[in-house]
């Protein structure tokens, strides 16, 4: 009864999926591209960085929710500009949910500037434009009014009613936003980001006489980064998302143990919590200039009854750079860093 119960709150979900939930990852602060545009070329403690995220939701039911997504951005002009530089970055997501396979499958490329605001603060705005693509499998979907009672129990035996126009939908998707950061020593750091998603409210249907649009995105978050010592740094991080009457709100911290005394091993754990929904612990490793991450939702909800408190696993590995490191003139980074 309990897998019952479970698979028809997540044929809700799934439907709610097919009129235009966003696809999010716990691990927000290492997914930057897709919190917020103007974080395209915003990279306190390198000039590049190259990212990759992984997460599998509800692996306790028979078909799991899974999202994938690669990244980049790079930093531009900054011998042309005396306070400030341009970023450009690109952006993939892809997404499989539910036993109808509803893929979504977007790519974006991204452009920002950074400008300084004096000696310790920085203004950025970005935007970015891209492509969306979502497919279901309607012959693999059974609806309520399929059901029929068969003197035993009910079963899907008739046609449903809901006639697909499509099995496929494209749109064209816009994003923009602004960031603030504040680094008054190098100890301490401050950033604050709002963003827009789906400026456009593109259309994304796949029924007859349908013009279900996707509702505009509003998230916001701050972050900060704060030495406590030769040897821990603090990272805060906060996140609010908004969408039609759906939020998200995540909150927590994750701290850097330094392994050398370079800071060239770190090890790292913490601790967030989605209000209302899930617990999330983190721990990760960085080498170098490869930082690998992994958090773990526990649920915290009523659904936690049917699925043992198995929310979601996730994985996010990032790597980051300087295009002038083997010159001998690596730029200071603007947060608090291990060896300064």
């Amino acid at each position: 009864m309990r897998r019952v119960i479970l698979i028809l709150m997540l044929c809700v979900s799934l439907f709610t999926t097919v009129n235009g939930q966003d696809i999010h990852f716990s691990q927000f602060m290492n997914s930057p591209l897709l919190t917020n545009p103007a974080n395209t070329g915003f990279i306190p403690d390198a000039d590049y960085r190259l990212g990759a995220n992984y997460r599998n939701q509800w692996a306790s039911i028979p078909v799991p929710y899974k999202t994938y997504s690669v990244f980049g951005d790079a930093q531009l002009f900054r011998n042309k500009f005396e306070t400030g530089w341009m970023g450009i970055g690109a952006l993939l997501l892809r997404d499989v949910a539910g036993s109808g396979n509803l893929t979504s499958t977007k790519g974006y490329v991204s452009i920002a500037y950074h400008q300084e605001l004096g000696l310790s603060s920085l203004l950025s705005a970005g935007f970015n434009v891209g492509f969306a693509n979502k497919k279901v499998d309607p012959a693999s979907l059974h609806f309520g009014d399929q059901y029929v009672w068969n003197g035993k129990f009910f079963e899907a035996s008739v046609p449903t009613a809901d006639n697909f126009s499509a099995s496929t939908a494209t749109y064209l998707d816009l994003q923009a936003g602004i960031n603030y950061a504040y680094f008054p020593t190098d100890k301490a750091y401050i950033n604050a980001g709002f963003s827009v998603l789906h400026i456009n409210t593109p259309k994304e249907t796949f029924f007859v006489n349908s013009d279900n649009q996707i509702p505009r995105r509003y998230t916001a978050f701050l972050n900060g980064s704060f030495k406590m010592s030769e040897n821990v740094i603090l990272n805060p991080n906060a996140y609010a998302s908004f969408q039609a009457k759906s939020r998200e709100i995540v909150a927590g911290a994750n701290a850097h143990y330094n392994l050398s005394g370079d800071g060239e091993k770190q090890l790292i754990g913490g601790l967030y919590y989605r209000v209302g929904d899930a617990a999330i612990a983190m721990a990760g490793f960085q080498l170098k200039t490869t930082q690998i991450t992994f958090t773990y939702d526990a649920t915290v909800s009523s659904l936690r009854s049917y699925n043992g408190s198995r929310g979601a696993a996730e994985l996010s590995i990032i790597k980051h750079g300087f295009y002038n490191e083997y010159f001998g003139n690596k730029r200071q980074s603007l947060c608090p860093a291990f060896g300064n």
